[in-house]
């Protein structure tokens, strides 16, 4: 059984193009470690974030009369989530409109009395007497008055037609303002209820009906979840090999999801954080991986060594134990003893092989599928291995 063991290992690793050996030991396999061609990568922590989120805030001081739902409650766009007593701006709106009323009835009556003014002028209508006495002052007595200088009726004319297209224009600017108060009121009314910009779920409510808010506070977080994203803050020599659109293969495991799943550089931001000095990139992942929140890890390619390889010792996966969440294996000491190694794992790769960052160097030997005996001699709980 041992043998076929060996002989099977021998082969994986041949599959896996690094030429490591493996040997029969009292206690079990002897993985012989050798480094291998495969491209280093760096680990690098991120969270899943959605594709799209927005925070909505109060525009204005009021109480929340309606909230739409709770966490995770999905809505189409347009939807109202939020609305605000509007009560005090319906009134202030039928105030308005009550001006504006008055203003249209103010400018028909002076279009009303233009109109009269230009047909039928007051100058040519002076009080007079029935008869001889009137037409006496019609036909010699303004005429004369007009000769004499004592009276110019085309200037009263004139000025009688100014002072009513003034009245007209005075009633249309009131009707304006009134319909600008009433503009302004009916974007306040707008303001009171926030709508769904898109297609999403709601993150996080950060409010209840009958709260009092004032203008800025948040009302709640609200996020298009249909397509996720890793969000990572890489250095800055790691960022110089990632291309948008460029995909990395099995490169991306979560917390949620430990299987490794294939991600797409969707975004490589123009300028470092001035803090940390790393550059945010996001990862594109498939629908149905993790959820918003979740760590994941991405192993993101190492291009900054000469010619872009290095040699990574790879071990097989059956020899990573974990204690807790930190991957150990078991090395082979000079007095042939079986101690303890935390690594850092890199890369999985095909026919059962995983790369180790550190903790691993050329030359180790390696259990390559401790067993019981090991674990008792080195005294520690064995958990489950890694698929």
């Amino acid at each position: 059984m041992r043998r076929y063991l060996a002989v099977a290992f021998v082969g994986m690793l041949g599959l896996a193009g690094v030429g490591q050996a493996v040997t029969e030991g009292s206690s079990g396999d002897i993985f012989v470690v050798k480094a291998s061609k495969e491209q280093p990568t760096v680990a690098i922590g991120g969270s899943v974030v959605p594709y799209r989120e927005v925070t909505l805030a109060a525009q204005l001081p009021g109480r929340v009369r309606y909230v739409a739902g709770v966490e995770g409650g999905a809505f189409k766009e347009g939807d109202l989530l939020i609305a605000l007593d509007e009560d005090e701006l319906l009134a202030k709106r039928t105030a308005a409109y009550a001006q504006y009323t008055a203003a249209e009835a103010q400018l028909r009556n002076a279009g009303v009395q233009y109109s009269r003014e230009l047909w039928s002028p007051r100058t040519k209508s002076a009080p007079g007497g029935m008869g001889i006495p009137n037409l006496f002052d019609q036909m010699f007595t303004r005429p004369a008055e007009d000769f004499f200088g004592e009276r110019d009726r085309d200037a009263e004319r004139s000025a009688d037609l100014y002072a009513s297209s003034t009245q007209i224009e005075q009633a249309r600017s009131a009707m304006l303002r009134a319909q600008s108060e009433i503009k302004a009121i009916d974007a306040k009314l707008r303001d009171t209820k926030s709508l769904a910009p898109f297609d999403g779920v709601i993150m996080q409510k950060m409010v209840e009906e009958g709260d009092t808010v004032q203008p800025g506070r948040p009302l709640l977080k609200y996020a298009d979840v249909s397509w996720l994203q890793i969000e990572v803050n890489v250095p800055a020599r790691l960022a110089q090999g990632l291309q948008p659109m460029q995909v990395l293969p099995a490169a991306a495991t979560f917390d949620d999801h430990p299987e490794a799943v294939d991600v797409r550089v969707a975004q490589v931001y123009p300028m470092a954080d001035v803090q940390r000095h790393t550059i945010k990139v996001k990862f594109d992942i498939p629908q149905g991986v993790s959820k918003p929140g979740m760590y994941a890890k991405v192993m993101i390619p190492d291009t900054s060594i000469a010619g872009g390889l290095a040699r990574m010792p790879a071990i097989p996966s059956t020899a990573i134990r974990y204690r807790g969440s930190l991957p150990i294996v078991f090395v082979q000491n000079d007095q042939g003893q079986p101690e303890l190694r935390m690594i850092r794992e890199g890369k999985r790769l095909p026919g059962g092989m995983t790369t180790v960052l550190s903790g691993i160097a050329e030359g180790d030997r390696v259990y390559a599928n401790p067993g019981p005996d090991i674990l008792k001699q080195s005294s520690v709980t064995e958990s489950e291995p890694a698929e």
